[in-house]
């Protein structure tokens, strides 16, 4: 096989799963502008992100958040997405959005309102159950805002004893990933703030345990590609909630604000073997003043142009100038194939996978667009809650 056939080869495997709240009204924490269109219910969410795969032909399953996307019957979900060539991915936990969680979740000094969130986390295992699906993704909101108002250690045991239970509710073929947040809502401490903290409760709970890294939740200027290269070689690397930043955690699309890092990032994941469908390229983001269908499709589209410069690069070449001390030669490597035009080459990908080159164009011919803002009339427009 050619290095270019490689190359259209990976492409044609990978998968980006998108998710059902970016399909309805999100935003920023001032203001969340409702649009024509949006979905009222899971079900609408999935019938969108079924045009985000037949366009791209990589977006094959939808990620769940519960409340939510909370149904009466899970297992019809399920048929709702396979008759529509889709598979729900990972459930995400909401433990953030109950009064009771002012003083956090499972890291809160009340024994009581501690079981309420893990009880919760276990019915999101009973939905991955329903599903098929096979992770669970924690994120909390968990921390403090004032120095001495709980104790750090006690809340990392309750953090460690909350995690072990559910871990150990999880069946073989599922796993648990937990992201961190550098800060926000909680702002002297965070109870989940960098990749060392997750890593190290996943590394003591057990394989089925692995780190999620969101690429807007990181202090500006973090080497995000340096955690990858090392979550990848312990084997803790369990997936993305890919996104832009430029201040914070902005949510904008992933590879808007900075498309080289990405291309670091993804240098790295196909470096470490990540391609292998072990890692879950999951999307996170929201999208308040933009369109939400075209601004998926284009957020995949930017991940593929990432991979496609990443499996590019030219490694014998740049492991001959590494080992050399070429410093010069050996960035040079990387840039030539960070400014490689590769549309043409992802045109192609998509031609022989029966799709139409231009997704972008081929949604806006569809007249999806158009249909949903008709029919969509009355109900609720389904948002994230806040």
């Amino acid at each position: 096989m050619t290095e270019r056939a490689a190359v259209k080869a990976a492409l044609k495997t990978q998968a980006v799963e998108t998710p059902s709240w970016a399909y309805g009204n999100s935003g920023t924490r001032f203001k969340v502008f409702a649009q024509q269109g949006v979905p009222r219910t899971p079900q609408e969410k999935l019938d969108d992100a079924a045009k985000v795969h037949e366009f791209t032909g990589v977006a094959p399953t939808v990620a769940l958040h519960i409340p939510w996307d909370k149904v009466d019957d899970y297992a019809a979900l399920a048929r709702h997405a396979e008759d529509r060539g889709l598979r729900l991915g990972a459930v995400n936990s909401n433990t953030f959005q109950d009064d009771d969680y002012r003083l956090g979740s499972v890291c809160h000094p009340d024994a009581a309102v501690r079981r309420k969130a893990v009880d919760h986390l276990l019915e999101c295992v009973d939905i991955m159950d329903a599903t098929g699906s096979t992770d669970l993704k924690l994120w909390f909101a968990d921390g403090t805002n004032y120095p001495g108002q709980d104790d750090i250690r006690a809340r990392q045991d309750r953090l460690a004893e909350a995690l072990a239970e559910v871990y150990d509710r999880l069946g073989d073929d599922q796993r648990m990933l937990l992201e961190y947040k550098l800060f926000e809502p909680a702002f002297y401490t965070t109870d989940v703030p960098d990749w060392g903290t997750a890593y190290a409760h996943c590394l003591k709970l057990g394989p089925k345990a692995q780190v999620v890294v969101d690429t807007g939740h990181h202090a500006p200027g973090t080497n995000i590609e340096f955690i990858v290269a090392t979550l990848l070689r312990e084997g803790k690397l369990g997936g993305f909630d890919f996104n832009s930043r430029f201040y914070a955690d902005d949510d904008l699309m992933v590879g808007a604000a900075d498309p080289f890092q990405l291309f670091r990032i993804m240098y790295e994941v196909v470096r470490g073997g990540g391609l292998s469908g072990e890692v879950a390229f999951m999307l996170d983001q929201c999208h308040n003043v933009e369109s939400k269908i075209p601004a998926i499709l284009r957020s995949v589209m930017n991940v593929q142009e990432a991979t496609a410069k990443a499996l590019l690069v030219d490694r014998d070449a740049l492991g001959a100038a590494q080992r050399a001390g070429d410093v010069l030669g050996a960035n040079a490597v990387l840039m030539d194939a960070f400014s490689t035009d590769v549309r043409p080459l992802l045109r192609e990908v998509r031609e022989e996978m029966g799709l139409d080159p231009d997704p972008m164009a081929a949604y806006a011919r569809s007249g999806w667009a158009e249909k949903i803002v008709a029919e969509r009339v009355g109900g609720e427009q389904a948002g994230w809650g806040a």
